[in-house]
């Protein structure tokens, strides 16, 4: 089910929301929402090259399966 969030903006800010909108033929909540997925897709995705290079490393495939094996059976200690 769709969610409503109140927002604040500046002045200068909404306008610049308002005149990208409207150069995009599209209402600014759905610029909001469609500038914020593609932010959230750059910063939490590998892309195809990335995943190519991880899949196509067997060693760090490896270490991966052994980490989340490790972290299934909570062995080791959470760092960060």
């Amino acid at each position: 089910m769709p969610k409503t969030i109140t927002l604040r903006l500046s002045d200068e800010i909404y306008e610049r929301v308002n005149r990208a909108a409207i150069e995009d033929k599209r209402s600014v909540a759905n610029l909001i929402q469609a500038l914020a997925l593609k932010k959230l897709d750059e910063e939490n995705l590998a892309d195809d090259f990335e995943m190519e290079e991880i899949f196509s490393n067997a060693q760090l495939l490896k270490k991966l399966a052994k980490g989340h094996s490790d972290a299934s059976m909570k062995k080791g200690r959470m760092l960060g």
